[in-house]
């Protein structure tokens, strides 16, 4: 998945048609889908330059890290739900109980297997997320899109949207400090923004210039 997906090949389009894309997309994760996905997209973006107002960076990783559910999307292949959304958890070591649905993964092989089922698994200790493979979901798809294009945006950024489904960061046993460096930045994701949905409905045309220059920045 991840290597016919790092392709980049499906389709090609600017970053706020993709967001307009997304609300074509049902979530089955998310249990809030009255309003446009576009609507949640900037809420978590404006969340974010209230608290930030002078990290222009971090409005716009708000407003992008979740594009890669554009996998649901016939454009995309229309991949299931399963391999899209939901969290994300290192594979090749045990998985973590505070997994949604940990009990499951007791029907996966690996579950069973000596060489993956313990702490610290296929790795060794202190070796990195970036050294970590992680499940398939939109988080890793749009890390893949935004280095494949070459984005500006700093490795904090793409730190969050590669790792912002994933939540067993404090229990984990092999980040670097680099990784806890950047959790700086990934808890408030978590926390505040990515799982809170906003009663203030945004008003998408007098945002969208803000944002369409952030995107050419």
């Amino acid at each position: 998945m991840r290597t016919e997906y790092g392709k980049l090949n499906k389709m090609e389009m600017g970053i706020w048609e993709c967001c307009e894309l997304l609300n074509d997309v049902i979530d089955e994760s998310d249990p809030d889908l009255d309003e446009p996905q576009i609507e949640h997209l900037l809420q978590t973006a404006e969340a974010i330059r209230k608290d930030y107002p002078n990290e222009d960076w971090m409005h716009l990783t708000g407003l992008i890290h979740d594009l890669g559910k554009v996998l649901l999307h016939p454009g995309f292949g229309e991949l299931p739900q399963w391999a899209v959304v939901g969290d994300t958890f290192p594979v090749g070591c045990a998985f973590d109980k505070s997994v949604v649905h940990h009990k499951y993964f007791e029907e996966n092989p690996d579950y069973h297997n000596s060489d993956y089922n313990t702490k610290s698994g296929v790795y060794s200790e202190g070796c990195g997320l970036n050294n970590v493979m992680m499940s398939w979901g939109h988080d890793d798809y749009m890390y893949l899109v935004a280095k494949g294009n070459n984005t500006t945006l700093p490795p904090a950024a793409l730190f969050i949207i590669r790792y912002h489904s994933f939540y067993g960061e404090a229990s984990f046993t092999i980040p670097t400090l680099i990784d806890i460096d950047s959790n700086l930045y990934i808890e408030p994701m978590h926390t505040k923004y990515c799982c809170s949905k906003s009663k203030v409905r945004i008003d998408v045309e007098k945002v969208k210039p803000y944002y369409l220059s952030l995107i050419e920045k």
